[in-house]
Formats: structure tokens, C-alpha cells, sequence
């Protein structure tokens, strides 16, 4: 007996063509456009999911090296600082406090001033 992919083949360009909706011209209609623009987006979405955790990180270094300067100290001495107080805060919850919470910000900052000097 023949076998035919009729329907499977059907249900698969109809899948295609749901996630290229809204795409401009062929990209949308046509069906090997569609595969070839849909293959390129995936792989960009793949790639920027990585990249967008380093422009975060990126962004949060940018912010404190901003707060740290307006208490006096560089961002590499408020970040070497706090390594010799073993104090244990990554640069998100640092940003965080640089922009919610000032006055702990402050103290921070102090301790890390504090421990810098001990250490020289």
C-alpha cells in the first residue's frame, strides 16, 4: 500500500506559517522563505538569549561604577573592597541597593572603604 504524508505534511506548514505570522511579504506567504527566515530567527533568538545576560551584567556594572563614584570610590575598589570583607553580594543586588536603598548602599561602601584600607 502507498503510504502519503498528506496530512502530517499539511499540519506541519500549517505550524510553520502560525510562527511566521505577522512577518513582512514572502516571509509569510511563501513556504520556503518562511522555513529559511523562521531558521535565521531562531538562531538569533538563541544567540541574544546569551547575550542578553551579559548586557545585564554589563548594565548593573555600569550602575554601580555611577553610585560608587558619588560616594568616592571606583567600581573595581568597591568590588576588590568587599571581596576582603567577605562580603558575598552579586552585582544585581548591588545595582539594586545603588538605586532602592542608598543608605545601605553607604554602608557598603564604608565597609568596603574600611577593609581596602586595612588590607594596603
Amino acid at each position: 500500500m502507498r503510504v502519503t504524508y498528506g496530512v502530517a505534511r499539511h499540519k506541519k506548514v500549517k505550524r510553520l506559517f502560525k510562527k511566521v505570522k505577522g512577518y513582512i511579504g514572502g516571509r509569510s506567504k511563501l513556504l520556503r522563505t518562511a522555513k529559511e527566515t523562521l531558521n535565521r530567527a531562531e538562531a538569533f533568538a538563541t544567540r541574544d538569549r546569551k547575550q542578553k545576560k551579559r548586557d545585564y551584567r554589563s548594565l548593573w556594572i555600569v550602575r554601580l561604577n555611577a553610585a560608587a563614584r558619588e560616594h568616592g570610590i571606583t567600581y573595581s575598589a568597591l568590588i576588590h573592597g568587599l571581596k576582603v570583607a567577605n562580603i558575598d553580594i552579586n552585582r544585581k543586588m548591588l545595582s539594586e541597593l545603588a538605586i532602592h536603598n542608598k543608605a545601605a548602599f553607604q554602608e557598603l561602601v564604608e565597609k568596603a572603604k574600611m577593609a581596602a584600607t586595612k588590607e594596603a
